[in-house]
C-alpha cells in the first residue's frame, strides 16, 4: 500500500523537498506571526480581493502600524 492522506511521502502531496520545506517554512513563520499577534498580511490581503474588492488594502506598513497600534494601545498611555 503507498501513499496516505496526503497522496505523497509524508504527507505533503509528492511536493519535493525544496517545495516541502519553503511550505513548512512559510507555515511556520505564519503560526509564530499569529503567536506574537501578528496578522499575516497574505491572508489580509485575500481578504480584501475577496470581500471589498472596490477598496483598496493597505500598505504593509500601514498594515504593520495598524495592527500595532491596535494591539498596544497606539501610543496611548494607560494605568494599568
Amino acid at each position: 500500500m503507498t501513499g496516505g492522506a496526503g497522496g505523497g511521502a509524508g504527507g505533503l502531496g509528492g511536493m519535493s523537498l525544496p517545495e516541502a520545506g519553503r511550505y513548512l517554512g512559510r507555515s511556520l513563520a505564519r503560526s509564530l506571526r499569529l503567536m506574537v499577534g501578528q496578522p499575516d498580511y497574505g491572508t489580509y490581503v485575500e481578504h480584501m480581493r475577496l470581500t471589498h474588492p472596490d477598496q483598496a488594502p493597505m500598505s504593509y506598513e500601514a498594515f504593520f502600524r495598524e495592527r500595532q497600534d491596535a494591539r498596544y494601545g497606539g501610543g496611548k498611555g494607560r494605568c494599568c
